[in-house]
């Protein structure tokens, strides 16, 4: 499984240096690539792969921030107000907080939401997408209030990467429709890488080692879990740190539900998750949903509840 994984990471890696060559630049009347500004790493990646290298693509939220509490700094301000369009996901904390202002200070750039037309996930700080129902709630109903928001984290599943790159298409297409052709021809490119993610996900999953629930400090993976039967379990309660009443239930619900891997982020603290894996012994795994290398990421969080890490 290591070399069919590491096979595919190579794959991966040589098709999109593939698809990046070739195109027609479009510079501005500076003598500039044209600019767009997406609000995440992960669209930076989609955004890059359609739009080859033509375009400048720059993200808002630098990397090891976090996009629910980020604040633009000027100097993005003003990146923003020159770019041809900006890209966002739709529902990020730092997106939400900002909109009027980002809109103020750019008035006649074009804003376009990525997640529209994606079946959203409602309620977003604990997702059980098992069969079983939500154990959290059963276990600590006391301590749980549904959050009616919208659960943001839509990338990270294959089936919205798609509609997510059909949408950045259309996007690019209609800013420059002179070159329409080779951003479909680009779009269908990605979207093959796409699916055979998603073919490999299925392959993962469907091995009789594979975990089929995980704990994670903040949920982002509702909507991998959905689409693969999994279940998602986070530390994070409505983005509040855990009570000891919940770290409690967390630890129960990690052995009665033997779950094998709890999930950390660079951008969130880890100490909570420690002392839950300490208690459990259970394997902790760093990932990070926010990557610029979508697919290899999924990859690596697929791989972590695929091969048993407390196996020999």
């Amino acid at each position: 499984m290591k070399q069919l994984y590491l096979y595919l990471l190579l794959s991966l890696a040589l098709t999109a240096s593939l698809s990046g060559c070739g195109g027609t630049k479009r510079p501005s009347a500076s003598g500039e690539k044209p600019l767009i500004t997406v609000s995440i790493e992960p669209l930076r990646y989609f955004t890059e792969a359609i739009a080859g290298p033509a375009w400048q693509v720059e993200t808002l939220v630098p990397r090891g921030s976090s996009p629910e509490t980020y604040d633009p700094t000027p100097r993005q301000l003003s990146r923003l107000a020159q770019s041809q369009a900006f890209l966002r996901i739709g529902y990020i904390g730092y997106e939400l907080v900002w909109s009027d202002r980002l809109a103020e200070n750019a008035p006649q750039v074009p804003f376009y939401n990525l997640s529209e037309g994606i079946d959203l996930i409602y309620g977003h700080h604990h997702h059980h997408h098992g069969h079983e129902g939500n154990y959290a709630e059963q276990e600590e109903h006391h301590d749980h209030e549904e959050t009616q928001g919208v659960e943001p984290h839509t990338w990270n599943s294959p089936r919205n990467a798609r509609l997510i790159a059909t949408h950045i298409r259309d996007i690019l297409t209609s800013l420059d429709s002179s070159h329409g052709a080779l951003y479909r021809q680009r779009c269908d490119s990605l979207c093959q890488r796409i699916d055979r993610c998603d073919s490999l996900l299925q392959t993962l999953f469907s091995q009789p080692q594979a975990s089929r629930a995980f704990m994670i400090y903040h949920p982002a993976l509702s909507y991998l879990a959905r689409d693969y039967g999994l279940t998602q379990i986070a530390i994070e309660s409505d983005g509040k740190e855990p009570s000891a009443a919940r770290m409690k239930a967390l630890s129960q619900l990690c052995q009665s539900h033997d779950i094998k891997v709890i999930f950390i982020q660079p951008e969130f603290d880890r100490r909570n998750a420690e002392s839950i894996a300490q208690q459990t012994g259970t394997q902790l795994v760093s990932i990070n949903p926010l990557a610029y290398d979508w697919e290899a990421e999924l990859l690596h969080t697929a791989s972590a509840l695929t091969q048993n890490p407390l196996q020999p």
